[in-house]
């Protein structure tokens, strides 16, 4: 017996079904493939943040190994006179204001319980006597609503109640034998066995905690050490890699090998222009914040700058975290409300200065990823794959999802 063809609504629900289905597969697919990634990640971490600091440092030295290169030297020691020169800059800022740096974080470190003591008090005078513009707008939004009616009568009973109560209980308690001595008293020596039973555990995961620590410990110390030669054959195979690199492809010649070659291109270029323009950007808002809060005589200035070349380089999120450490510095320090505005003034001039000169200028619109989406990029990369070397990957997963969505969904219209 053969089944009728379906109708065209029947055929129409079913291709709706199978289609809802696929969708949830593909969502699985990638949820499951984001979940191994992220393990994969947390396994290899020890391995892939010096190789993704290394990355980092030859997207930005290469354009100075280049040019000695094209001087004359050989790479090789272009590579040399590129990590002495280095090497330099870091004694001349490790002894000059390194030392700043520490000094100042100690103090802060050291007035950090009085800042959150004078940060209650300041909370708690405004709660009690507020601006007048403040207090105009409270009174503007309260209502005024008549208290609830006290019950005299409930309240007088339920105190002689509890009077009572209280009176029985002590009675009780005067009227109670004294207890009888426990076991406890009498066998000590199990007391001390049990609790040496129950501490030896104890004991054996805090030393195995403090191994697990040392062999941590050990584990930065190496990568540390091998991120210079990770960069340095980085810088000298950069000819060998860049012309090569798709010979090493897991694919014959085709039409998807050209693809992927083009979208690995498109990703590397996004990084290179990412990595190098942000770090500048970076360095020059650091700079402006340090001079700005030096101006107006803010405690902290130059370990502020410091702190804003690290955390300026994701956009937007850095620079409302430094607003924020700067107008809490400023309401402690000082009793007036002049310098939380000059600290929102240095703000608003710096974001200014970035905005209008320092981004264009350095950036020219190449990186193509809004800010927006980095910051939303890095804070899910940091939740999903886990800890800072997520968020760093997160950048290059961020720009290959562009560059696909560009390449084959979101297709210019033909003229």
């Amino acid at each position: 017996m053969t089944l009728p063809p379906p109708t065209e609504r029947q055929a129409r629900l079913i291709w709706l079904a199978v289609t809802g289905l696929a969708m949830a597969v593909l969502a699985a697919l990638v949820v499951a493939l984001v979940w191994g990634l992220g393990r994969v990640v947390e396994i290899l971490a020890p391995v892939l943040w010096p190789l993704a600091a290394a990355g980092i440092l030859s997207y930005l030295l290469d354009p100075v190994v280049d040019f000695l290169h094209r001087r004359g030297a050989s790479r090789p020691r272009a590579i040399l006179c590129v990590f002495s020169l280095a090497l330099l800059i870091l004694t001349a800022l490790c002894a000059s204001i390194v030392p700043q740096l520490v000094n100042e974080a100690r103090d802060l470190a050291s007035r950090v319980p009085d800042y959150a003591h004078r940060l209650e008090n300041r909370v708690e005078q405004w709660v009690s006597h507020p601006p007048p513009l403040l207090r105009k707008l409270l009174e503007k939004a309260s209502l005024s609503r008549p208290a609830p009616p006290v019950n005299t009568s409930t309240n007088q009973s339920t105190t002689a109640s509890m009077t009572n109560f209280n009176a029985n209980a002590g009675l009780a308690s005067t009227n109670q034998p004294p207890a009888a001595p426990t076991a406890a008293e009498t066998k000590e020596w199990q007391t001390a066995a049990t609790w040496l039973a129950s501490i030896l555990p104890q004991v054996g995961t805090w030393l195995l905690g403090q191994v697990v620590r040392v062999a941590s410990w050990f584990g930065v110390l190496a990568g540390l050490a091998l991120i210079p030669v990770y960069t340095f054959y980085f810088l000298l195979e950069k000819q060998r890699i860049s012309s090569r690199w798709t010979d090493y492809l897991p694919m014959r010649d085709s039409g998807f090998k050209v693809e992927l070659v083009f979208v690995l291109n498109s990703i590397n270029n996004y990084l290179i222009a990412f990595f190098r323009g942000q770090v500048l950007v970076a360095i020059c808002d650091g700079v402006l914040y340090g001079l700005g809060f030096v101006l107006i005589g803010l405690p902290y200035a130059l370990l502020i700058g410091a702190a804003a070349v690290v955390l300026t380089i994701i956009p937007f999120l850095g620079a409302f975290i430094i607003c924020i450490a700067s107008l809490i510095i400023a309401l402690v320090q000082f009793s007036d409300w002049l310098h939380p505005l000059l600290v929102l003034a240095v703000f608003g001039v710096v974001q200014t200065l970035e905005g209008i000169v320092i981004s264009p200028k350095i950036m020219g619109g190449r990186v193509g990823l809004h800010p927006l989406t980095l910051i939303i990029a890095v804070m899910v990369g940091t939740t999903l794959l886990g800890g800072l070397l997520g968020g760093i990957l997160a950048i290059p997963l961020t720009a290959a999802l562009r560059v696909v969505m560009f390449r084959y969904v979101w297709k210019k219209p033909s003229a």
